[in-house]
């Protein structure tokens, strides 16, 4: 088992693992909580031409997908905003537009090829870079500094926008830097999960999260730890099966969401019985109570006699 390590691209590709299974789902909850769980996907597509242009610039993709799926994501919160199209037509259009970009500038570059294109779209463990690690733990630093540093304004955006901006909070950079830090947790995730994949780890361990957690804070914790341990498990079977990682930490993430479920299905139920028959006790009338309330009131009716 540790004899992989003895491999540098399996030491770069399993610290890309570890900050991909921390930044994707701390992101994610708050994409789950807006009901944006398809955004990942949309600003994966986009990063694709931005990957595209890094080949055909000579440049680290890793960057010139940041600065392109940035740039899509801000774009997708103005038209949200002004309302000029529906969000869905909007996210039609990232998805098209960006594979569409990515597709025509990797085959005008001299030196890429759709070859080059799958292993960002799938994951490849064995062409994780020096430079790609030392992006991708720059990235995932500012991604965990703003997830965790304005956990608590950003859920609150999340939660109830109108209430947010009545307190005071300035929503509208929220949403866009949320917006940005899912671009840029894309760009993190890319060289190990795919960014066909990537969506699915923003959001498949925040709902197994869910099943098992009450409160925003154990949900992300627990979130975090399903992430780190998917990407691990997946990237070493990935080595060892010779598989795209992408598929098989994604499919990991559900095999443990459906685990959690049925584990905590029956402790749900049991919970509401238990609920159930409190309340039921809570609600029936003690004898006692109403024998001393008939006294009460006999005795009160004796009173106004004598008084009358």
């Amino acid at each position: 088992m540790l004899e992989i390590l003895d491999y540098a691209f399996m030491q770069r590709a399993l610290i890309a693992a570890v900050l991909v299974g921390i930044t994707a789902p701390a992101v994610g909850i708050y994409l789950v909580q807006r009901r944006q769980a398809i955004m990942g996907d949309g600003i994966g597509h986009v990063a694709l031409t931005g990957v595209a242009l890094g080949f055909l610039t000579g440049t680290n993709p890793v960057w010139t997908a940041v600065v392109v799926s940035a740039l899509g994501a801000v774009l997708m919160e103005l038209i949200r905003w002004y309302g000029k199209t529906r969000g869905d037509l909007a996210l039609a259009m990232l998805f098209y537009g960006g594979m569409a970009g990515g597709v025509l500038l990797i085959n005008l570059s001299p030196t890429g090829s759709n070859a080059n294109l799958t292993t960002y779209l799938f994951g490849s463990i064995t062409t994780v870079s020096r430079e790609d690690v030392t992006a991708i733990t720059f990235l995932a630093a500012f991604v965990v500094l703003i997830t965790l540093g304005l956990r608590r304004q950003l859920f609150a955006v999340c939660q109830d926008e109108e209430f947010a901006r009545v307190t005071g909070l300035p929503v509208r950079t929220l949403n866009l830097l949320l917006a940005i830090t899912a671009a840029v947790t894309v760009t993190v995730a890319m060289r190990v999960v795919g960014l066909l994949l990537v969506s699915a780890l923003m959001v498949v361990p925040v709902a197994a999260a869910q099943q098992a957690t009450r409160g925003f804070a154990m949900t992300l914790a627990l979130a975090v730890a399903i992430g780190i341990v998917v990407t691990l498990s997946g990237t070493v079977y990935s080595f060892y099966e010779d598989v795209p990682p992408g598929a098989s930490i994604v499919v990991l993430a559900i095999a443990v969401f459906a685990v959690i479920t049925a584990l905590a299905a029956p402790l749900a139920r049991r919970r509401a019985r238990r609920a159930a028959a409190a309340e039921e006790r809570c609600t029936l009338p003690v004898p006692g109570a109403r024998v001393s309330a008939a006294s009460a009131s006999a005795g009160a009716g004796e009173t106004d006699d004598v008084l009358l």
